[in-house]
């Protein structure tokens, strides 16, 4: 081994939040083991990575699980943090093969799908008195008069909810269709487009979008945090990559009732939009991992990732909940993400944004609140490697 410190598997994307964990483990002597299926990404250029393991994508789910399962059973490993959208169903759905050799803070299967299926999350809910938005099988739609949005029934589309799946046909479904008044689509298409039956949802005019994040210990509520979406990486919405941190008591109030309901254990990332005509938090989806925007609660002192390794290692009693409110971040990818959705994409309910417009107001922001995920003095190579990854693969498109 290495060293003869414990060690933390962080199973990095290419995405930023893998690398706010390993900042945040190495930051407190743990050595941090990257489990990356392509060894170029960003984070493995990091110096707080001690080590990198080339692991098979988790597209090939059999071979992701016998390697995650693999790196559990090494002496030094404590624990696997989830950060990937299977990590959570594996180390759930096959508790007892990890929990031979580590410990982990995810929920019990049946519990994990009650957020996995969006139309089970949508009756829970209900149960606990919170805003979601009325969600319907695609089939039991009869009315299309109001704006409707169509998408995946579950986050992860596996064996363990369809029938027609084998472990290994497992894949992200992320699909989503807007649907104006009166225009009744083509069901057929949908349900094979989203190789399954997909949801109906009404679509929610909101004023924002706000994440709250938690870390749960059997229904318990360890921390929990917020922060504002300012920009997604689409104009239409999605996943944050300019944010804020807030602190709005609505928000925690509808966001602890509905992992209470469902007694939740480990970390959930809740999506809402505030409702413009009504001004409740209605939750878009819940996310049993770490999160994209993980970045925005470390930077604001919620260390997520630290806190997740002491409960996973017995020592819950030593988190200490909080953060600073109004810190903002950027994802630098996220931001240029969002200006080629200003260019290509439509919505028949977001009017789009000029894109001169948009970009003066990405780099204004940029200057006045200079904190992003990826860029750090004290740490420029994983930085310098995306814009190289980045700029390879766009010469192999045009020219490969």
């Amino acid at each position: 081994m290495p060293d003869e410190r414990d060690a933390v598997v962080i199973t990095a994307s290419r995405y930023p939040h893998g690398y706010a964990s390993i900042r945040s483990l190495a930051a407190r002597d743990v050595h941090t083991v990257a489990a990356v299926d392509d060894e170029t990404l960003s984070v493995t250029a990091s110096r707080y990575c001690d080590e990198s393991v080339l692991v098979a994508p988790p597209s090939d789910l059999p071979a992701y699980k016998d390697a995650l399962l693999g790196l559990a059973a090494r002496p030094d490993v404590r624990t696997i943090v989830p950060h990937r959208p299977h990590d959570t169903y594996l180390l759930s759905k096959y508790a007892d093969e990890f929990e031979r050799h580590i410990d982990v803070v995810v929920p019990e299967l049946e519990t994990l799908k009650d957020v996995h299926d969006r139309k089970r999350l949508a009756e829970a809910a209900d149960r606990a008195g919170v805003a979601i938005p009325e969600t319907k099988l695609l089939d039991d739609v009869d009315d299309w008069s109001g704006n409707r949005i169509v998408k995946s029934r579950y986050n992860l589309l596996t064996d363990e909810y369809l029938e027609s799946f084998e472990f290994e046909d497992s894949k992200i479904a992320k699909s989503v269709e807007h649907v104006p008044p009166g225009e009744t689509p083509d069901t057929d298409a949908l349900v094979e487009k989203m190789n399954h039956e997909p949801i109906v949802q009404e679509y929610v005019e909101g004023n924002d979008e706000y994440v709250f994040g938690a870390l749960y210990d059997r229904g318990e509520a360890l921390a929990t945090f917020q922060h504002r979406q300012l920009r997604g990486d689409s104009y239409t919405g999605s996943g944050g990559v300019y944010r804020e941190t807030v602190d709005v008591p609505a928000l925690e109030e509808a966001g602890r009732a509905i992992l209470d309901e469902l007694e939740w254990h480990g970390l959930a990332c809740i999506e809402y939009i505030e409702d413009a005509e009504t001004g409740e938090f209605s939750i878009v989806e819940i996310n049993p991992r770490m999160w994209q925007s993980l970045g925005c609660a470390t930077h604001a002192g919620a260390d997520f990732p630290h806190w997740y390794w002491l409960a996973a290692t017995g020592s819950a009693d030593e988190i200490e909940p909080g953060y600073e409110v109004g810190t903002g971040t950027h994802y630098l990818y996220g931001e240029l993400e969002h200006l080629v959705s200003v260019a290509r994409e439509e919505s028949p309910f977001v009017e789009r944004p000029s894109l001169v417009g948009r970009t003066g107001e990405i780099l204004r922001s940029c200057y006045e609140v200079p904190n992003f995920d990826y860029l750090h003095l004290d740490d420029p190579r994983p930085i310098a490697r995306q814009v190289r990854n980045e700029l390879e693969g766009a010469v192999t498109r045009r020219f490969g």
